[in-house]
């Protein structure tokens, strides 16, 4: 037809004749006249038609009459729906006219077809005018009484609302395959607005509730939490009429319910572990953080939900970050501040449990694993090696000399965390969960009682990692320990330790470098020599042969001296007094100050009395003999606090064996009120060289009834094969 293709062509400007002779023929009688007039009248805009002041209301108003004028032919009707359209918003007070036209059934389609693109072209309808033509013209199910023309002009012209609705509404062939959330979110919103503007229109609305349920069941459609609204207001909408649609609604409501319990679930337990996350974070800067919230048992429970406690004992980076602050009182008696790893000899060899193989201490024991009785005699560097492996451990530790744990190892623990870890029973399932390693050296150093207290604890966390020390002694160890036997040096081992302790040295020492080297090897070469006794030369290899003897060779050496190697410690001690005279001008107090050493070894002390004997602990500590040494902390206070122990229970040994010397009485009552106590087996071994030989003799017999009545020969054996050598 003539007027569908005109807007495509250019529109020329018209002149005031032109128009004037237009608005006459619409007036005309003849139907070819008006319908002329029409086709002429589509070919300008309503800007041209002002321009020659001529008002399109008034052309708009005979092209309305001449619309709804069923004596017009339907051409003429339908250039007057174009002219209609074309004029534009000239033509707004006529869209109710329009309205009621498309409705009138007995019209012909073509003919509302074209008042329907007009329509459009005047303005957009809205949804609520829609719904009203909708329930005029719309037959629920099929688009038989909806011209396809008609729903061209709603795609098209009508809003965004009522192109989403009629995509939905009739034939299923125009629903979309696939929707998007968001198309979804769209749809029903629109489907809302229906359903709120078409009370009274059941015919609708009923088949509107199969396209609600088709949406919301949609399988590309995967709703969201905030959509609960949105579909509790269609169910609310379908439970009115009775729809059993209603459940397909309801079953995506109830989907989306247990989501957003769980999405609360989760949140709240990722805000809660947030808070505990940032607690142990700030943990180790708050002492109060570390007392309220992580060593209260009810406040850990309670506000942890119990998961917080599970994951602190088996989480590695939450255990560390649970210790992290004591770390300096864990290891405070292991003395890291006088240890050079440098200087430790990590040759020294160990005997494999269940094998003949031997292995470097550092090879067979990398770290600590299991549980693990490392034996050796006294000298041999079984603590040396402890502090060795806590110097290198990535792991958290505590090293506990054994006479600390005369109240039970879990008390001596928990002393060391500044009474925070009030929850032993928390500290226990750290411990068995071998949230932290523990180190406990001297065994052979404490009672019967408190090895005992020890072995019980390390049977009853038989998957804690443990290692103890020990001197040989008759004893029954843990059954679920492996035992490892520290080996003595070997010869060629001797050479190597004695010229690797350089490092050791005073910085004042008299013969150091190449001399110091040469010296060590002429020394060896002498006392090693195969011409003397077969028993002195096994029982010069055997003091060699351990490296502590062996370390206060080098110091001699070093200074000049000869060591006498059976009596090192004497000699050690002579140069020591001699130097002691010389700077306090007065004697060494050797017999009260050996007194006061038997009493820290009876009360299992390992801190010397200081405040007692100041000057002793200044001149033992001297660079050029080292037998003891100074460890500074700081109290609860914080107060600097320092404290003076024996380098090694040898140089210990010496003062106590003062006590053993002598004709008296108490001498002799001690020589057999000891003999049981491990604590004092060092006592015996230097009683082979300081006694009498005839009271060596005599002792020696006593230990070996000793031995016959407990069998228990650990000390006896050792003391017979010394005294061989006199």
């Amino acid at each position: 037809m003539p007027w569908v293709s005109a807007k495509e062509k250019p529109k020329p400007k018209p002149q005031d004749w032109q128009i004037n002779g237009i608005s006459a023929a619409l007036d005309d009688g003849y139907d070819k006249v008006k319908e002329y007039a029409l086709y002429q009248l589509g070919e300008y805009n309503l800007k041209d038609l002002k321009s020659v002041g001529k008002k399109p209301e008034e052309i708009a108003q005979k092209a309305a009459k001449i619309l709804k004028d069923e004596k017009v032919s339907p051409d003429v009707r339908s250039g007057a729906a174009v002219a209609l359209g074309n004029l534009g918003s000239a033509a707004a007070n006529y869209v109710p006219d329009i309205l009621n036209f498309l409705k009138d059934e007995k019209v012909d389609a073509n003919l509302r077809s074209r008042a329907a693109v007009a329509l459009g072209k005047i303005r957009k309808l809205e949804l609520k005018e829609v719904i009203v033509i909708l329930n005029n013209v719309y037959e629920p199910g099929s688009l038989e009484y909806l011209d396809w023309r008609f729903l061209t002009y709603f795609l098209s012209g009508g809003t965004e609302e009522v192109k989403t609705l009629l995509k939905w509404l009739g034939s299923p062939q125009v629903v979309p395959d696939k929707l998007t959330h968001d198309e979804g979110v769209k749809t029903l919103n629109v489907f809302l607005q229906v359903c709120n503007s078409s009370q009274g229109l059941e015919r609708l609305r009923n088949d509107l509730a199969k396209q609600i349920s088709e949406v919301t069941t949609n399988k590309n459609v995967t709703w969201k939490l905030q959509n609960i609204v949105l579909l509790q207001n269609h169910y609310s909408n379908l439970e009115q009429v009775h729809s059993t649609n209603a459940n397909a609604v309801q079953s995506a409501i109830d989907k989306l319910k247990v989501w957003r319990w769980f999405v609360l679930a989760r949140n709240t337990i990722l805000i809660h572990a947030a808070f505990w996350l940032a607690l142990i974070f700030a943990y180790p800067k708050f002492p109060q953080v570390q007392a309220i919230f992580f060593w209260n048992p009810w406040v850990r429970r309670i506000l942890g939900i119990g998961y917080v406690g599970f994951l602190l004992a088996w989480v590695p980076f939450l255990r560390r970050k649970l210790f992290e602050p004591f770390q300096p009182s864990l290891l405070a008696d292991a003395g890291l501040d006088n240890f050079n790893d440098k200087t430790y000899f990590p040759e020294s060899r160990v005997k494999i449990p269940n094998s003949e193989e031997i292995l470097p201490v550092t090879t067979a024991l990398p770290s600590i694993k299991g549980q693990i009785v490392l034996e050796g005699d006294s000298g041999l560097g079984k603590s040396m090696f402890l502090r060795h492996l806590v110097k290198n451990s990535q792991r958290i530790l505590v090293y506990l000399p054994a006479q600390k744990c005369n109240k039970g190892v879990i008390e001596a623990i928990q002393d060391k965390l500044h009474g925070q870890a009030k929850d032993a029973d928390f500290l226990k399932n750290l411990i068995y969960s071998g949230a932290i390693d523990i180190c406990i050296d001297g065994l052979n150093e404490v009672t019967a009682d408190t090895r005992a207290k020890i072995c019980q604890f390390v049977e009853s966390y038989f998957r804690g990692n443990i290692i103890m020390t020990t001197q040989p002694l008759e004893w029954t160890p843990p059954s679920t320990a492996k035992i490892y036997y520290l080996q003595p040096l070997e010869q060629q081992q001797i050479q190597e330790f004695l010229i690797s302790r350089q490092p050791r040295l005073p910085q004042d020492a008299k013969v150091q470098g190449d001399d110091y080297a040469k010296a060590c090897t002429n020394y060896l070469t002498e006392v090693l020599n195969n011409q003397q006794a077969k028993e002195e030369l096994n029982a010069a290899q055997r003091t060699l042969s351990n490296p502590m003897d062996l370390t206060v060779v080098a110091l001699m050496l070093s200074q000049g001296k000869y060591p006498n190697l059976f009596r090192l410690q004497e000699q050690q001690y002579n140069l020591m007094a001699a130097e002691y005279l010389k700077e306090w001008n007065q004697e060494f107090p050797l017999k009260k100050f050996s007194a006061a050493v038997y009493q820290m070894r009876l009360e299992d002390k390992q801190a010397l009395p200081a405040d007692e004997f100041f000057q002793v602990a200044m001149s033992l500590s001297d660079e050029k003999y080292k037998m003891v040494v100074s460890r500074q902390w700081q109290d609860k206070k914080g107060e600097a606090q320092k404290e003076w122990y024996f380098r090694h229970d040898k140089i210990m040994d010496f003062f106590l064996v003062q006590n053993f010397l002598g004709e008296t009485d108490a001498a002799e009552g001690l020589l057999v009120d000891r003999m049981g106590d491990p604590r004092f087996r060092g006592v015996y071994f230097l009683l082979t060289t300081l006694l009498e030989i005839d009271a060596a003799k005599k002792l020696r017999e006593e230990l070996i009834q000793y031995a016959a009545d407990t069998k228990d020969n650990t000390v006896s054996n050792t003391f017979v094969q010394l005294l061989r050598t006199r």
